[in-house]
């Protein structure tokens, strides 16, 4: 069939080109002559049939950090540098640098990574953000001004590998070699607001100063030493917590426990401050260090119930607490006990500690209560806690607090949320914990068959 189909054909395409011959010069033949034709472009750019056009080249260049950036600025480690320009409208005789970078990380880890940067490293907090969520640090140091922007970003038109929510970061600051060159006082500085008389700026001595005083250069710094916590606290305002608590914050204040930072408003002052604040917010530092002084001191005679303290030389779980902070030892013994989240625990998301962040109900629950209970937690849900708590906001709870606060209802009225925040059905699992019931919540260690409270643990020390 098909050979005989074949003279058929031969004789069609004969007619075809004698068609096309005799009308060269006709539009017709023209036009298909040219849609025929080969690409022009594939012939000054070949490209492999089946691949896309720029596949596997990059066509944004890669951004450098310049060679003059100065080395004593912080780079969170997670970010992306975007973009470095001057600004030429800065009022200095030279330009400041502005580098912009961006990173996937929430903006609470990044701000209190910087908070920490700053803090550790003696630099001069001229300026710091209200809250961990977005704002701005101006920091000095050796004549460099440094101004950091963080602000969480919404990612538009992402791609199926883009995260759906950024941080950008804004790194403003003045070389070295600029900033040496121009008068201590009343620099001017990144923004309108630090271009005013150093008088006007918080100097140490200032109750509005936040520091730290920057060490003379010649002068040997010594590691930083914690607070003696062994030695008994006299406060003078313990009239202001609740009166069912008083008696109980007076006995942890006469074991040592609750110690109090030097205060802050008079420069190179070692001694502590006698007010304990008890409606002040408790930072997370501030319970990391009371939990471990309190449960070591009432299990003074009692060795194998003791948290251990970390050494100088142990490597640091939490990026944020590093072995010169001076509640390191505390921290890092708790992550080594297990006792808080962290990346020893398989936690991933538990890099940063922010130690100097407030304090939330949950959490001090789920760290006080595996002290109490002295045996695994068990298995909880949303269901299982609303059922024997009767919580109105059960969902809002974090899912790692879940199984301490469920471990909690079997103590009856020895457990923390009873004694603490009495009868609820709004547990508010991220209201701020004040010093009071911090030290409410520390006064009593156990479950209620067995336990020992404050008052006990005064007695067999006496």
């Amino acid at each position: 069939m098909l050979s005989s189909k074949r003279p058929a054909i031969f004789l069609s395409m004969a007619v075809l080109l004698s068609s096309l011959t005799a009308c060269s010069n006709s539009p017709a033949s023209k036009n298909l002559e040219q849609s025929l034709a080969a690409d022009p472009a594939l012939q000054n750019n070949p490209t492999v049939f089946g691949q896309t056009k720029n596949q596997g080249i990059s066509t944004t260049p890669t951004v450098q950090l310049p060679q003059d950036f100065p080395k004593e600025i912080p780079i969170y480690p997670n970010a992306t540098l975007q973009e470095i320009k001057p600004d030429n409208n800065s009022e200095n005789s030279e330009p400041k640098t502005i580098t912009r970078w961006q990173s996937s990380d929430p903006s609470n880890f990044i701000t209190s990574f910087y908070r920490n940067q700053f803090q550790n490293k003696n630099w001069q907090i001229l300026q710091q953000p209200k809250d961990d969520i977005e704002g701005t640090f101006e920091v000095k140091q050796n004549n460099l001004f440094l101004k950091v922007t963080i602000q969480p970003k919404s990612v538009t038109n992402t791609t199926s590998n883009q995260a759906q929510t950024a941080t950008e970061l804004l790194i403003e600051y003045l070389p070295n070699k600029i900033a040496i060159n121009q008068p201590t006082i009343n620099q001017p500085n990144l923004n309108q607001n630090l271009n005013q008389n150093s008088s006007e700026i918080p100097q140490p001595g200032d109750p509005q100063f936040i520091g730290p005083i920057i060490p003379n250069a010649n002068v040997v710094q010594q590691p930083v030493i914690p607070t003696n916590t062994s030695e008994p606290q006299e406060f003078s305002d313990l009239n202001q917590a609740p009166p069912e608590w008083r008696k109980q914050i007076q006995d942890l204040a006469t074991l040592g426990v609750l110690s109090i930072e030097p205060d802050k408003t008079k420069p190179n002052s070692n001694s502590t401050n006698n007010q304990f604040q008890p409606n002040q917010i408790i930072t997370r530092r501030e319970y990391a260090r009371w939990l471990v002084a309190a449960n070591n001191a009432m299990y003074a005679n009692n060795p194998a119930k003791q948290i251990r303290l970390a050494s100088a030389n142990d490597q640091p779980a939490f990026r944020d607490v590093l072995p010169k902070d001076p509640d390191f030892s505390a921290i890092q013994g708790l992550a080594e006990a297990g006792l808080i989240p962290s990346s020893l625990t398989g936690d991933t998301t538990a890099v940063l500690f922010r130690p100097d962040a407030p304090l939330t109900r949950e959490q001090l629950l789920l760290w006080k209560v595996p002290l109490d209970t002295r045996q695994a937690l068990p298995v909880a849900n949303l269901e299982a806690v609303k059922q024997t708590w009767g919580f109105q906001d059960t969902e809002k709870i974090d899912p790692k607090a879940l199984r301490a606060i469920l471990a909690d209802f079997q103590s009856a009225e020895q457990s923390n949320i009873r004694r603490v925040f009495g009868y609820t059905t709004l547990f508010q699992p991220k209201k701020a914990v004040t010093r009071a019931e911090a030290g409410a919540a520390l006064s009593y260690f156990g479950i209620q068959s067995e336990g020992i409270s404050a008052t006990e643990a005064l007695k067999l020390k006496s």
